[in-house]
């Protein structure tokens, strides 16, 4: 918003310099982009923020400084517009009543006059065109500079229409029909589809709030003219003006809000500023249709939660003066220190006592909050507890070899979904791939490998998942892995080529979760038809069902384009830390060197390796370092139902080397404690 200092002294009688009032209007939250000098004088150029469409006009700028500056005085001029300069409404003829209609209910309010003898190609007085110029725009004809000038002074945009050029000489605002085309002022030919239009009798002739049409301009011919000052919904000017590829300084202004009861006051001040020029013009009475006044919102506004919202003391007699200058009608009430305030019609971003209170720490100034020291504990920048926990799953996958994905919550539905739950959808379906939320992070996976070829893939995902259970609503984060084809690059050196199993999914997920000190146990299963019956298994934090881990059913993976031999595990993170420890326990490194044993058992294939692990474990002691499982075999020389497994132990004492006797021993007491599951040494 660009005005010239002197425009801004039309309204408000201050000693304060164009600087002043630029940081003054900073420290009202109108912020100063600039100062520049155009024609010998300062011209300041303001950011006013989006929802303060108040803010778009000399008058609105002025009240501000009026609020800020007890010292400023409002002059007269300032004093009119206030009164929506009602002292203007001198009439030469009558306008027929019937002269506008409104059809579309975007359009709150519609007022026009009628100027009869006017000059269409009279130029505007000299000190006008200045302030146009110095404001950026072209000064053209006075009945154009009239109207730009009026929205600059007063924020509400006008038209001017050449009347004998309207078929049936008035105006009706109504939705476009089919085959409805416009040409624009700029000489742009539109094709219009059902939007809010300014029509005459027959076809559109202008583009509410935006621009008029080309066919009814005011040109140097014109002796009539139909002056429109309307309000129309910001949201329809905003949808409108882009559908169209169109921006003008009268969008910019409806996009942010129009005071609806200054419709009026602009074509007095027009009437006003015509007549100086142009002193025979004939004026009809004003045509003013408001079908449906909003009723003014009350707020009730606290001086005391005012003072403690704002971290510095508001009396009651300044929170009344604040919001009186600002344009607030304030009464007070029965409790002391209580206000019912009534909003300005200029502010419709008034909504609650919250935004009243911001209103008086503008006024009093934010700068006059006094200096104190925080108070209550502080904690270190960062992601703190879960969320830190979260952080290290991800590094942690990361690190292991996987790639992230990250997947939008809504979806079509999904042979990789929970069949158990109850889906949820929104109100309403934008399209039929996002008819649904999520209730796993497994489907989108799938997708994620089906797209990319679904060869030598390794991805991990971490996201909310959704689902309802009766009228209960369930939000819960969960962390899921994809892995199929080779586990290592086939031409890395020295290393021969690995695939994906059940196994390696299964590691690779126990070394992620033990990144956050999360241990898991794994029940096989067969009841889950999104896996393949035999390799599948419950994933077990404590005593409570986690999530699921298992190779993909070969009809789900054939439906989805993938291989085969791929594998998928989701976990419940909540559930999953649940079952964590804090706790880290770190022990220094050892000079002895480690020592192994292996021991090749048979044991039936109906005891899980992990019980066959924990019981090696509590027979070992604390000298087993580590433990691992390097074969599996069957065949030949193995009873039925019964398998050998290789399994290697690692040994290392912290102050001295084992013997081979103090190894041999440690591997026997694990023998022996295999005992209890019926297994033998080969």
């Amino acid at each position: 918003m660009k005005f010239p200092h002197s425009m801004l002294l039309d309204f408000v009688q201050t000693d304060l310099d164009a600087n002043a009032i630029g940081d003054l209007l900073t420290m009202a939250g109108f912020e100063l982009e600039g100062i520049e000098e155009v024609e010998g004088e300062p011209v300041l150029d303001i950011k006013v923020m989006s929802n303060r469409g108040d803010g778009l006009s000399v008058f609105g700028l002025s009240r501000e400084v009026l609020a800020k500056d007890s010292k400023a005085k409002a002059t007269d001029l300032y004093q009119r517009a206030a009164a929506r300069f009602v002292d203007e409404n001198r009439h030469d003829f009558e306008l027929e009543s019937n002269v506008a209609t409104i059809e579309a209910e975007e359009c709150n309010r519609f007022a026009c006059r009628a100027f009869v003898g006017v000059l269409g190609h009279g130029e505007s007085p000299a000190w006008m065109q200045k302030r146009l110029r110095q404001t950026g725009m072209r000064p053209i004809s006075l009945l154009v500079d009239l109207t730009n000038y009026v929205m600059l002074e007063l924020g509400q945009p006008l038209h001017a229409f050449d009347r004998e050029k309207l078929h049936g000489g008035g105006i009706v605002v109504r939705y476009a029909r089919p085959g409805d085309r416009l040409t624009t002022l700029n000489g742009e030919e539109h094709e219009l589809n059902g939007q809010m239009m300014i029509c005459d009798a027959e076809r559109p002739v202008g583009v509410p709030g935006v621009m008029g049409g080309l066919e009814t301009e005011v040109t140097a011919s014109t002796k009539t003219v139909l002056l429109e000052s309307a309000n129309f919904r910001n949201t329809t000017v905003r949808k409108t003006r882009k559908q169209l590829g169109l921006a003008t300084e009268a969008s910019y202004r409806f996009e942010r809000s129009v005071d609806p009861d200054g419709v009026v006051a602009a074509i007095h001040r027009f009437s006003e500023l015509l007549a100086a020029s142009a002193p025979d013009v004939k004026l009809s009475n004003i045509v003013d249709l408001y079908p449906r006044p909003p009723e003014r919102r009350s707020i009730v506004l606290r001086s005391s939660r005012a003072s403690r919202l704002l971290g510095m003391e508001i009396t009651s007699e300044q929170a009344q003066s604040y919001l009186a200058r600002l344009g607030f009608e304030v009464r007070p009430m029965a409790e002391p220190g209580t206000f019912e305030v009534t909003m300005p019609s200029w502010r419709p971003d008034i909504l609650r006592e919250e935004d009243l209170v911001e209103e008086l720490g503008r006024v009093h100034g934010y700068e006059r909050i006094p200096e104190r020291l925080p108070e209550g504990t502080t904690t270190l920048g960062g992601p703190h507890g879960e969320y830190l926990a979260y952080d290290r799953l991800r590094e942690t996958a990361v690190k292991a070899g996987f790639i992230q994905i990250v997947s939008h919550s809504l979806r079509d539905f999904h042979p990789l979904e929970r069949s158990d739950k109850d889906r949820i959808g929104p109100r309403v379906v934008a399209s039929p791939e996002h008819a649904i939320l999520r209730d796993s992070l497994l489907p989108s996976l799938a997708d994620a490998a089906s797209e990319t070829g679904g060869r030598n893939l390794h991805l991990v995902e971490m996201g909310q998942v959704f689902w309802r259970e009766g009228s209960a609503y369930s939000e819960r984060r969960r962390l899921a892995l994809l892995s199929t084809g080779e586990l290592l690059p086939s031409d890395r050196k020295g290393a021969e080529s690995r695939h994906a199993d059940f196994f390696s999914l299964k590691g690779s997920l126990q070394a992620i979760l033990g990144g956050v000190n999360v241990h898991v146990s794994f029940v096989p299963k067969g009841d889950d038809p999104r896996f393949h019956p035999t390799l599948q298994a419950e994933i077990v934090a404590g005593s409570r069902s986690a999530g699921v881990i298992g190779q993909i059913h070969p009809d789900v993976a054939e439906a989805l384009k993938l291989p085969a031999a791929t594998f998928l595990a989701e976990i419940d993170v909540v559930d999953a830390l649940k079952n964590g420890s804090e706790d880290i326990h770190v022990r220094s490194i050892s000079r002895n060197p480690a020592v192994r044993r292996d021991m090749a058992v048979l044991v039936d294939k109906s005891v899980p390796y992990e019980r066959v692990a924990a019981a090696i474990a509590k027979a070992a002691g604390d000298v087993l370092e580590r433990q691992w499982l390097f074969d599996v075999f069957e065949g030949a020389g193995i009873p039925a139902g019964k398998h050998s497994l290789g399994i290697a132990l690692q040994l290392r004492k912290a102050g001295e080397n084992f013997t081979d006797e103090e190894a041999n021993q440690v591997r026997d007491r694990a023998v022996a404690a295999l005992a209890e599951f019926g297994a033998t040494t080969r």
